[in-house]
């Protein structure tokens, strides 16, 4: 029995149960009663370390990265920070490496009550799990997601963005068009994909399998699937890469494969790190917000923490495509 689950019971919210068991004077008689009468018809244990973390404070934040090494990361937690010193907190980071064990281990830091809350950049764990754990504590996911997950969000529309690169590269006449992506077991990986695949479908394009290569999320892995893609008997004119560190891996490939960018081969990242607009040539690439995303994901979590009820759950942020040498007009 969870805390949710009276919640349900009692026709109130998770946050109110806390109220309860904490702070029962700031709760009205009757729904006090209530309250305590499911509690009392079930038998439940409140989680001790959850019933501590409403009455204290560390003044810590906890933000979890996947990998701290992805230039993507830097203005998002920028963004998490400013908004955190600004409020008289510290933040303190935890790298998971992609190893969903880290990831548990950090969350554990949350449920011993060294933290005040956490900021999540990644959403490996089970969708249960996370449900849990934001009904009991203060959390938000940003940048990646999970469908249908009832938790605080602040992210792009992979989907939509994705879809919008592949049509840059349809509109400059290429009708061979190769997709190399993250791995398929992140979501952001398949959302991108889909994408691809929906403006492909939509342009009367065929979608070839082998034009279709996942990756690591490194330069050397797109390095070696682009090689694998430009061996083909038909290479592509045109490749949409999952990332901006992964596309100057399909650019360094084609370099050395005698082939330039963009004349023979173009090329459009995703995510606009600042090495886009400094490697040559200039990275035609989707912007994501980082800044703001990490602005607001804080903010959110500010009002979790606070106890202020949130209107909105789910943020989306406008991303923009960013057109520069690795594409242009034939």
């Amino acid at each position: 029995m969870k805390m949710s689950d009276v919640a349900k019971l009692a026709n109130v919210s998770a946050a109110t149960v806390s109220r309860v068991l904490s702070h029962p004077d700031k709760v009205s008689a009757e729904t006090r009663q209530r309250v305590m009468d499911v509690i009392n018809k079930v038998n439940y244990k409140p989680h001790i370390v959850a019933r501590q973390f409403r009455t204290q404070e560390t003044k810590i934040i906890l933000v979890v990265v996947p990998d701290i090494t992805s230039a993507f990361f830097s203005q998002v937690l920028r963004g998490i920070e400013h908004i955190a010193v600004n409020n008289d907190y510290q933040v303190i980071l935890g790298d998971t490496e992609n190893d969903i064990e880290r990831e548990n281990s950090y969350i554990n830091l949350l449920l011993q009550k060294q933290v005040d809350g956490m900021v999540l950049l990644t959403a490996r764990l089970d969708k249960s799990k996370l449900e849990e754990l934001a009904s009991e504590f203060p959390l938000v996911l940003a940048c990646e997601y999970v469908d249908g997950l009832n938790v605080p969000t602040v992210s792009i529309d992979n989907v939509s963005s994705a879809r919008k690169a592949t049509e840059h590269l349809i509109q400059l006449g290429h009708t061979k068009i190769a997709h190399i992506t993250g791995p398929i077991s992140v979501i952001l990986s398949r959302d991108r994909l889909k994408g691809y695949k929906q403006a492909m479908i939509s342009n009367d394009l065929e979608i070839d399998p082998a034009y279709i290569q996942e990756g690591e999320v490194n330069f050397e892995s797109s390095y070696n699937q682009t090689l694998k893609l430009l061996s083909l008997s038909t290479p592509p004119t045109a490749i949409f890469v999952f990332n901006d560190e992964m596309a100057m891996g399909t650019i360094k490939a084609a370099k050395d494969s005698g082939l330039t960018v963009p004349d023979d081969l173009a090329v459009v990242g995703f995510d606009n790190i600042k090495m886009s607009t400094v490697f040559e040539p200039n990275l035609t690439t989707i912007d994501q917000p980082k800044y703001e995303i990490g602005k607001k994901a804080m903010e959110l979590l500010l009002k979790l923490i606070n106890g202020e009820p949130l209107k909105k759950k789910k943020f989306v942020m406008k991303d923009e495509l960013i057109i520069r040498e690795s594409s242009r007009i034939e």
